[in-house]
């Protein structure tokens, strides 16, 4: 059974930092140099110097960018600039975002979850992970012995009970409040209702949990744990280290946004569409739908529409011709892609990469097409105008469903599959792994 609880969290006093949107900074995977130089200047404050603290060219051994966010928190700690909450709470968490025009609001809650390993319990990956930021983040974890940013989790409840108990613990009290620099609205309130705690906590075990994003963080966190363990540390199964920061989500949340992963590839050569249309029609059904930009924005509109895994749109930057495809021969995955289910197999992006750049670059001896990535209309089909790339790519997002079938057998999805819309924000609440 999944082990939700309610935690005595840390959380920055305001009358002493300002403005929560001052404070607070996306996960640390998606902060480039940039924004880490806006967030630095935005406030003395912001999280980013204890999730993403600066390198510098002198960095020794015992001062580096892990030691010196250790070095702020604590100084933070010690300021009380971070105050721990009096009581256990569950945090109700908001965020109001715009996509492609449209608003939606998600609706979660942050709590503390009991670590399980892969295959043993009910929580499930859906991505694989790589050993560079699990190294990064187990630096960090060892540093500040504190859960700096959430893992962002999803659990099916279709009917909304989860959710329900934690609106009418809150009522009509006033939010805390922050905008981030994609003006995605963040609104926070503490909950310390035992009777709603309690509820959710006996509505939550028996589900499933779902890693939507921070893989990366959950797989550092069972490593750090089994550190804490070998150094005799940890007996306690109560002991804060034996949980990780969640963020928790219904799959059913109408705010609940899987955004596309559209492809930009290079590698194939200055390809035509005529030429596009001959590398495709062995397996794909292909139609054309006009050239440039509204030609882009009809096949998505052509896509979105047919709501399947098996269309997917191409533009060729050497005419600007855009053309739908249809994928006509599952036979084909199954043998390409054996080792996977039935589910993995049907996904689009499962298809792109193995049907037409896996298997078109072995047929012409060439080297794997190189790949960017984009989630909106709009940058495919500029980087498509401005030949940034030879070929773009729409392709349609897997679903919940797909996320709940394949990561409940166990699978991995193909990469960059998904892409949850808002990130989670850091800075909200923190949880010690000491206390």
């Amino acid at each position: 059974m999944a082990d939700v609880q309610a935690f005595r969290g840390f959380r920055y006093d305001l009358g002493r930092v300002g403005e929560l949107s001052d404070v607070v900074a996306p996960p640390y995977d998606v902060i480039d140099p940039a924004l880490q130089g806006v967030l630095y200047e935005r406030s003395p404050f912001n999280v980013v110097r204890l999730i993403l603290n600066k390198e510098s060219p002198a960095d020794t051994e015992n001062d580096n960018r892990y030691t010196r966010s250790a070095q702020t928190l604590n100084g933070w700690l010690q300021d009380r600039i971070l105050l721990q909450d009096s009581a256990r709470s569950l945090y109700v968490y908001h965020q109001d975002f715009e996509v492609e025009g449209r608003r939606f609001t998600r609706k979660g809650f942050m709590a503390r979850v009991r670590l399980e390993r892969f295959g043993e319990g009910r929580i499930y990956p859906h991505e694989e992970t790589l050993s560079g930021p699990k190294a990064d983040r187990l630096k960090l974890f060892r540093a500040t012995a504190m859960n700096l940013s959430q893992v962002f989790g999803m659990y099916p409840d279709a009917e909304g009970q989860v959710q329900a108990a934690l609106e009418a613990a809150v009522g009509r009290a006033l939010p805390l409040q922050a905008t981030d620099h994609l003006g995605v609205t963040s609104k926070i309130w503490p909950v310390t209702d035992q009777h709603a705690v309690s509820s959710v906590a006996g509505l939550m075990g028996p589900k499933p949990i779902f890693i939507a994003d921070g893989h990366h963080r959950y797989e550092t966190a069972l490593t750090y744990l089994d550190e804490r363990r070998k150094a005799g540390e940890a007996k306690n199964p109560d002991a804060a280290v034996n949980f990780v920061l969640m963020m928790l989500v219904s799959m059913s949340d109408p705010g609940l946004v899987i955004l596309p992963t559209h492809r930009l590839i290079s590698g194939l050569g200055a390809l035509r569409a005529d030429q596009m249309r001959n590398m495709l029609g062995a397996h794909f059904d292909v139609e054309t739908v006009g050239q440039g930009p509204d030609a882009a924005k009809s096949t998505w509109e052509l896509i979105e529409s047919d709501g399947g895994q098996d269309l997917l749109g191409f533009g060729t930057s050497a005419d600007g011709v855009w053309q739908l495809a249809r994928f006509k021969n599952p036979g084909l995955m199954t043998q390409l892609a054996v080792d996977h289910s039935l589910s993995w197999r049907g996904l689009a992006v499962a298809v792109l990469h193995k049907v037409v750049l896996e298997k078109l670059a072995l047929e012409t001896g060439s080297a794997l097409p190189k790949c960017a990535y984009v989630h909106l209309l709009k940058e495919a089909a500029d980087a498509l105008e401005n030949r940034n790339c030879e070929v773009a790519v729409l392709v349609p997002p897997a679903t919940m469903s797909h996320v709940e079938q394949i990561a409940g057998n166990l699978e991995k999805m193909p990469p960059k599959s998904t892409y949850f819309y808002p990130k989670v924000l850091s800075g909200l609440v923190f949880h010690s792994l000491k206390c």
